[in-house]
């Protein structure tokens, strides 16, 4: 006899309660945990920006931008180190009372994170038919949870603003063929130099005229601030760039790359430029290849991750509220790992290994290295294995991702829809 069809059970009533108080309790568990993640940051009170705002009033006054400098009981002396071009962005905000631009500042970056964390997640709600408003609410929450976005926010700083300008072109108008596809980078180059790895990873995905644009675009920025500051312009891109005494310790904890790495094993002394760059050339050949064959396989979203965490790492200086870069990662971990068919002992194991992953790596960013460890203010090396890890976990963790972060061959873009024939062709 034929076999008769089973229907589904039927949702209860009782069954869609029960749900949605499980997904009520998470989500407020989560939001009373930020609190106590952001108290110990309270103690940073805005510094940086603080900083900024009393640097352009220096600059008003008639002072040479590059010649302020502050007192910090870490780092010794802090000067501004911005490129001219965020000087004219910045200088506007010293008209303002403070606590407006504090306001203003927080307010930002808070809807930074909020539009940047559905662009990441709403293609995976798609793929996978997760609850869209419950999924997308507890992504934000810990998107906030994590160190880099607590230290941005308590310090004031701007990278959230360079965040939505890659992700933007990365994510949209670099895999759409917009005319315009490369602007955001090169603007958050001219802001800042660290975004200038994506031109390269542009380059390594052979978006060439995205590059173009983009090498154009931070050209034209900085010749606009060279026109309005040609004396400041001139004294940073001669001699201040090249100054990293002016940003800060090497050897502090708080700066989670190889450099860093290095200072905290040779501190007091600097550590040998050779096997740093020795260092940077093997991570950044091998991270951009990984980056590129992603980019090429549909994956957008890991290719300019993998490329974020290659210069979180080659960078000299890369401080905790840099490294956004460990969010999207996980993002790809839990996708990949809700893609990975567990029918098989293989892909059972694989998806374990994945969600491990995406579990290691959040509970490491969120703990964090500097929030709730005291490292003391003056030089000291690592002494033992233990503390080794514990105070280069970003830059370990880093490298791990660096071979481990799956490029997805099913992945779309948040911009386009998801269907087999477009994944293929984004970076063909």
């Amino acid at each position: 006899m034929p076999a008769e069809s089973v229907a589904p059970p039927a949702v209860t009533e009782d069954d869609r309660s029960g749900r949605t108080a499980r997904r009520v309790v998470t989500v407020l568990a989560l939001a009373a945990m930020l609190p106590a993640l952001y108290l110990p940051g309270l103690v940073h009170d805005f510094f940086d920006l603080k900083i900024y705002m009393r640097a352009m009033d220096w600059w008003a006054a008639g002072h040479p931008l590059y010649d302020y400098v502050q007192p910090d009981r870490v780092q010794g002396e802090l000067y501004f180190t911005y490129p001219p071009f965020s000087a004219l962005l910045l200088r506007p905000f010293a008209l303002l009372p403070l606590g407006a631009t504090v306001a203003i500042f927080t307010g930002l970056t808070v809807l930074g994170v909020v539009v940047t964390t559905r662009w990441l997640v709403l293609p995976v709600i798609a793929r996978h038919d997760l609850p869209r408003l419950f999924t997308v609410t507890v992504a934000v929450l810990l998107a906030f949870a994590v160190e880099s976005t607590r230290e941005t926010i308590t310090f004031g700083q701007i990278n959230m603003l360079l965040v939505v300008l890659i992700l933007a072109d990365l994510l949209f108008a670099v895999p759409g063929g917009r005319r315009w596809a490369g602007v955001g980078v090169g603007l958050a180059t001219a802001l800042k130099l660290f975004p200038g790895i994506f031109i390269v990873y542009l380059l390594a995905t052979r978006r060439w005229r995205a590059a173009a644009v983009a090498s154009a675009t931070a050209a034209l920025a900085t010749l606009l601030a060279a026109a309005v500051a040609p004396a400041d312009s001139w004294r940073f891109w001669t001699h201040e760039l090249w100054a990293t005494g002016r940003v800060g310790r090497t050897d502090y904890t708080g700066n989670q790359s190889l450099f860093g790495l290095l200072s905290r094993i040779t501190a007091p002394e600097k550590p040998s430029q050779l096997p740093w760059l020795l260092l940077v050339a093997v991570v950044t050949g091998y991270g951009l290849w990984r980056a590129a064959r992603a980019a090429r396989a549909g994956d957008a979203l890991a290719g300019l991750t993998l490329t974020g965490l290659v210069g979180g790492l080659v960078s000299p200086i890369t401080w905790t509220h840099h490294l956004y870069w460990f969010i999207p990662a996980v993002v790809v971990l839990v996708d990949a790992a809700l893609g990975t068919g567990a029918g098989t002992r293989e892909g059972a194991r694989r998806r374990r290994w994945l969600w491990a992953l995406a579990a290691g790596t959040a509970f490491v960013i969120i703990y964090g290295v500097v929030t709730f460890q005291d490292w003391g203010v003056a030089p000291a090396r690592t002494d033992d294995l233990g503390e080794f890890v514990v105070r280069n976990a970003y830059v370990l963790l880093s490298l791990v991702l660096l071979v481990a972060l799956p490029a997805r061959p099913a992945a779309a873009t948040p911009g386009e829809p998801t269907t087999p024939g477009n994944l293929h062709q984004m970076d063909s």
